[in-house]
């Protein structure tokens, strides 16, 4: 995971091809900082603080997963959620709370070997998902 200091966020947009803005910088810095996707709500509500508008966290939020900074995952409750990808990291499961509807990342858990192979025959796996009960409301 980069560094989440303004110098280095600022050098990590830009690699990408997009200009540093202090929106975009305070983004991404936040998303690093967190522990599970956010939705764009609470993206917006967080950035609101540093005088951020909805529209331009919207924007941001977009402009970066296009970019390959973020990704964007829906976990069936039609909310689109960001996270952001760490160098060389690729998808991770996700686990939601049926009841308080809480995201927690699952970042150690990998498909087996055997389970690649067969799902290959089928397709590409992007995402995998598991719900259940949290700690909090077993």
């Amino acid at each position: 995971m980069p560094k989440t200091n303004t110098k280095a966020l600022s050098q990590t947009i830009r690699k990408v091809g997009l200009r540093a803005t202090p929106a975009r910088v305070a983004t991404l810095g936040l998303l690093y900082r967190t522990a599970s996707p956010l939705t764009h709500a609470e993206v917006a509500e967080q950035l609101a603080e540093r005088g951020i508008d909805k529209t331009t966290a919207y924007r941001n939020l977009n402009d970066m997963t296009d970019a390959g900074l973020l990704r964007r995952t829906q976990l069936g409750d039609h909310a689109w959620r960001f996270e952001a990808i760490g160098d060389g990291e690729n998808a991770h499961p996700h686990f939601v709370c049926v009841e308080c509807g809480s995201v927690s990342c699952l970042k150690e858990i990998r498909l087996t070997q055997k389970s690649l192979a067969a799902s290959r025959q089928i397709g590409k796996v992007t995402e995998i998902l598991l719900r259940g009960h949290c700690i909090g409301c077993n």
